[in-house]
């Protein structure tokens, strides 16, 4: 029993780990939105630095490879449905929302706000058993932690309405963001569960986000008068993100197999704000401050993960 506990709190303190590398990657992504002056563009950097880095390893890891043959072969006989493979679109897009909103509100808004969207679809995806670990029963509990999460996000930003310059639409593209990632990491699982190998479950998510975001590149080029903009330069941590994207997309293929994906949320909850607030407060964006109703809503954002959380911690 005592190995099992261990076990867990291993693979929570990995999910806590996870929101903080997703904090960093905001603020890489962000930055180099705000440097290209184009967030398609930059989510599409992003991510294809992040399938270089996983081609890289593919080439010398044969169990990535192996991984991949895994999936095809299970592809192939119908053990996984084919509408699961491009689970890697939805983690292009949230890395195209993330792009645009982050310059806009800051890293901690956006953070507690895409918290929320994850949390609330979590709900809905747990239940109907899509992570492929099983159902898993939603609970009054469970129910209450997210109902917390949400009304973090308007706590957070309350002092905002009267900002003329402050964009609600933008912190509803976080939520939305939030909502997808809920459903990639879902379908991730499933994946998971035939390739064996996070790494390819990984390589197959960067192929069809960077395939995603090249196309939506080219046609905002071709028919919106869409542009294209020289690199910022060779500051290595602007390209970041698509790296921390592959380790993070990796811890959570297989993790969220095991805690489920609104367990998982609520552990990363606790590093992603910490990360978030910690970076508006020491390298804001432009014109990003921190409130104390930002940080009541982060506060309430942990209420909601005592809340719901699964640890032994929690029960005891």
């Amino acid at each position: 029993m005592q190995s099992e506990h261990t076990k867990v709190a291993r693979l929570e303190a990995l999910a806590a780990l996870s929101g903080i590398m997703i904090s960093l990657q905001s603020r890489a992504n962000g930055e180099l939105s705000h440097r290209l002056d184009n967030s398609i563009q930059a989510a599409f950097v992003s991510f294809s630095s992040g399938l270089l880095v996983l081609i890289i390893i593919a080439i010398f890891s044969a169990q990535v490879r192996l991984g991949m043959r895994n999936l095809r072969a299970a592809l192939a006989d119908g053990r996984i449905p084919w509408w699961q493979i491009p689970a890697g679109v939805l983690g292009g897009l949230f890395v195209a929302l993330q792009t645009h909103v982050v310059p806009l509100i800051g890293v901690a808004i956006y953070s507690v706000a895409s918290i929320a969207g994850q949390t609330a679809i979590s709900l809905f995806v747990d239940r109907i058993g899509l992570t492929g670990g099983g159902k898993k029963l939603i609970s009054k509990r469970r129910v209450a932690a997210a109902v917390v999460t949400v009304t973090a996000v308007f706590i957070s930003v309350i002092d905002k309405f009267s900002v003329v310059t402050f964009s609600l639409f933008a912190v509803f593209l976080s939520l939305a963001a939030g909502a997808l990632v809920g459903v990639q990491r879902a379908l991730n699982g499933q994946i998971n569960e035939h390739t064996k190998v996070s790494f390819s479950t990984s390589l197959l998510n960067f192929i069809m986000g960077t395939s995603t975001l090249g196309v939506i590149w080219l046609l905002g080029i071709l028919f919106n008068n869409g542009k294209v903009s020289p690199l910022p330069g060779w500051n290595l941590l602007l390209y970041t993100g698509g790296t921390i994207g592959v380790i993070y997309i990796a811890f959570t293929a297989t993790i969220v197999q095991h805690l489920g994906v609104l367990t998982f949320t609520l552990f990363s909850v606790g590093g992603t704000l910490i990360g978030s607030l910690l970076i508006d407060l020491l390298i804001p964006s432009h014109g990003i401050g921190v409130s104390w109703y930002l940080v009541g809503g982060i506060a309430m954002t942990y209420l909601g993960v005592m809340i719901g959380g699964q640890s032994r911690l929690f029960k005891r």
